[in-house]
């Protein structure tokens, strides 16, 4: 096997680079998973997500873990409610007769203490905040915040939209789409926004007018989490003056920004546990290219960053870690670059139909027809 008495370093310990390390595993390899957080505890996970059968499901499936996710994902959790402006429902999959779960929803943490518990002791390295990556004879060394330091003979990127590594397999940068997302927290919403957490029902809202969307999602520890998205200069939440420690600062910008929707959505922005983050949305270019290196590669958003709003971004990563951990594993490939290779010609071709399914949907519901476009695509 071709990484037989090879160490790995995977930078990251997001679902794609802990899902690589369980397949590696599996197969013999060994690994690291160097993480930033100071342990699994540190940072309360974000929404749900929904996992594809043909990506994130099927990497769970060959990792053996399956059964692990059946007993921890949400069922109704993928209920989905499409709203105007003024909150009135004009899509509800909840009275659809027959209504199945095709995309089963899970909250990052269980999906996240899934793949952890699923990996061999002390894999991940926590308190890991990568500084350097420099090479070193064949191989590879790697300098941490906290004065530490580890040598690997391959490195797998899988640090996230603002990855360290990528820079040293290309240079080629992300373009910004245009649309601004403001993100947003509130607990226990039965009791702290009783409007908002009746309407959502225990599954999605998506309310979509004025070439504005306003996203919001249930959790299963109580709470909910929700996403403006409106179109702004790229550097908005620079020079926009608000304060996103400040809820009356960032309650007043809604009211301006979204000027004419229902007063019962202000319960979310009255409601919320501050801070709210600010986050523009960039793409990779979809015909973006590099020259593969040695012992050098990326997944997920360091790889293929693009907007949410087609739900792709947690399930590509978890396909690019089963169809690398393949390559890597393959007897086919002479030497690791040709399996790396492969691995990176089949991922960039996936990522350039994707990511143009994933631009047309954010520029549609961020158009003059967003609802109805929206409504047409669950109509079908």
């Amino acid at each position: 096997m071709l990484i037989t008495n090879k160490q790995i370093a995977i930078v990251g310990g997001g679902p794609g680079g802990l899902t690589l390390a369980r397949l590696l595993q599996q197969r013999g390899a060994n690994v690291n998973v160097y993480e930033r957080d100071v342990n699994k505890d540190v940072r309360v996970q974000g929404a749900t997500l929904d996992l594809h059968d043909d990506s994130g499901l099927l990497a769970l499936q060959e990792a053996g873990l399956t059964d692990a996710f059946n007993a921890n994902f949400r069922p109704g959790a993928d209920k989905t409610r499409i709203v105007d402006k003024h909150a009135t429902i004009l899509y509800d999959d909840d009275t659809k007769e027959n209504h199945e779960t095709s995309r089963p929803e899970i909250d990052r943490g269980p999906l996240r203490k899934i793949l952890l518990e699923s990996l061999q002791p002390d894999t991940v390295v926590w308190d890991s905040y990568l500084l350097s990556l420099l090479p070193v004879g064949d191989g590879w060394k790697l300098d941490f915040q906290n004065g530490t330091s580890a040598l690997a003979d391959i490195v797998i990127a899988a640090d996230g939209a603002n990855s360290k590594i990528r820079p040293l397999i290309t240079p080629i940068k992300p373009f910004y789409s245009g649309i601004t997302v403001v993100e947003g927290k509130v607990y226990d919403s039965a009791t702290t926004a009783p409007g908002i957490h009746t309407l959502l029902n225990g599954g999605k809202i998506f309310a979509i007018s004025d070439e504005k969307t306003l996203i919001v999602s249930s959790k299963g520890d109580g709470s909910l989490v929700f996403y403006t998205g409106s179109k702004t200069d790229e550097n908005w939440a620079h020079t926009s003056g608000i304060d996103f420690n400040d809820n009356a600062q960032v309650l007043a910008w809604f009211q301006r920004e979204f000027a004419g929707w229902d007063s019962s959505w202000l319960e979310l922005f009255e409601k919320a546990d501050a801070p709210f983050i600010p986050r523009p949305q960039y793409c990779m270019p979809l015909d973006q290219h590099w020259n593969t290196l040695p012992n050098l590669t990326m997944l997920g958003d360091a790889a293929h960053l693009m907007p949410p709003y087609a739900g792709e971004g947690v399930n590509m990563a978890m396909l690019d870690a089963l169809e690398l951990s393949k390559c890597l594993t393959s007897s086919e490939f002479p030497d690791v670059q040709t399996a790396i290779a492969k691995y990176e010609k089949q991922m960039l071709v996936r990522f350039a139909e994707i990511g143009g399914i994933t631009l047309e949907q954010t520029a549609s519901l961020h158009s003059q027809n967003g609802l109805a476009n929206m409504l047409s695509m669950f109509d079908k």
